[in-house]
């Protein structure tokens, strides 16, 4: 598809984010001096600055991960970029280099079990105890690591060696699924309550894949082979064509207790229509599952494809109806969607938000041209 409607329109109206995300990323045509100037606009804005604000001393960058905003009358963020996920995140989408000092600082403190001690003791106990036990619940979405792991694929570091057992444990979350035609296959048959519902559960030996175990495989490489490639899209399209759940909600057993996992990944996808607005990331899992190189395979991935080409066909720009860019802040956290320019009182924004994922995905799928 000839994108240039689209392109043209981003070029015109929108901000240094997708400027430079769409010149470095997907055009591949910016030079040295307009990479550095676009940089240093995206310098200035607001939620980096915010962001900046919140690195310490010791490279970890604000108060918890995926943690409780306050406990107890205790307030931990000012704002949601306050939490170290957001704030981690919003570098990753603002596509700051991994050589920016507040990233390869950042990177240290996750890798120091000193500087993580450091942080969590000073958590609420919930979070203290998972800092702990780190180290369970990577095969279903739970646990500290798993965020942790995630965050440093995602950042830039997720093929240095460090985390390639997770990339492997990632992979496998989901070809596990491949060998199970119901979801309660892999689940326990009594059923624990968890406030006022009684839910299913597996066990720290099982494994189920998460949102985080797909943005690990999105943002690596050394996974990849044609075959590693082939099950990851076979899983996706048994998921979302083959796989029975009828569970109400699944719960992962970590230790004596019980959590929730990190978006579990056990229901279909949906698919992108303008008419449906998913507010759970949709557009997210949609951009990291073609990201894996596996797009064309993925049945969900095609359709949405040939929804978003239709819905360019009239002036190259991308609209969902009853679509808004709501709040002050536009954090993603762990479940949010990415928002990437600097003003929303601007009557392009949205527009130029959805039009560039539009593109980033269309190219991802290669429909571009």
């Amino acid at each position: 598809m000839n994108l240039s409607k689209s392109i043209d329109f981003l070029l015109e109206n929108a901000g240094p984010i997708i400027q430079y995300r769409l010149r470095k990323e997907i055009l591949q045509s910016i030079s040295k001096i307009e990479e550095d100037d676009l940089l240093q606009q995206i310098y200035k804005t607001p939620y980096f600055k915010l962001v900046e604000s919140y690195a310490k001393p010791n490279g970890f960058i604000g108060e918890g991960i995926h943690g409780y905003s306050n406990w107890r009358g205790t307030k931990f963020h000012e704002t949601p970029f306050q939490d170290g996920e957001s704030a981690a995140k919003l570098l990753v989408y603002y596509a700051i280099p991994k050589n920016h000092p507040l990233i390869t600082r950042l990177i240290s403190a996750y890798r120091n079990n000193d500087v993580l001690y450091e942080e969590y003791s000073k958590r609420p106990p919930p979070e203290f105890q998972n800092f702990k036990s780190r180290d369970v619940g990577l095969r279903q979405g739970g646990g500290l690591n798993t965020l942790l792991y995630t965050l440093q694929a995602m950042l830039g570091y997720g093929d240095d060696g460090y985390i390639n057992h997770f990339q492997g444990i990632s992979l496998d979350a989901f070809a596990a699924l491949l060998q199970i035609s119901n979801i309660e296959e892999i689940t326990e048959n009594e059923l624990q309550k968890k406030g006022n519902y009684s839910y299913h559960y597996v066990t720290s030996e099982k494994y189920m894949p998460c949102c985080y175990h797909l943005a690990t495989l999105a943002y690596t490489q050394q996974w990849r082979t044609p075959e590693n490639i082939k099950i990851f899209a076979n899983a996706i399209n048994h998921i979302n064509n083959d796989l029975v759940n009828e569970t109400e909600g699944i719960l992962v057993k970590m230790g004596s207790g019980y959590q929730g996992p990190f978006g579990a990944i056990i229901r279909p996808l949906p698919h992108f229509s303008v008419d449906t607005i998913n507010v759970v990331m949709q557009r997210r899992l949609l951009t990291e599952t073609a990201m894996t190189g596996a797009g064309g395979k993925i049945d969900i991935l095609c359709h949405s494809a040939d929804n978003i080409i239709k819905a360019l066909k009239y002036d190259g720009v991308l609209r969902i109806k009853g679509y808004s860019a709501v709040g002050k802040y536009k954090a993603v956290g762990g479940y949010g969607e990415v928002f990437l320019e600097p003003d929303y009182k601007k009557k392009t924004s949205l527009d130029c938000d959805l039009t560039f994922w539009a593109v980033q995905f269309l190219s991802l799928m290669g429909y571009a041209n």
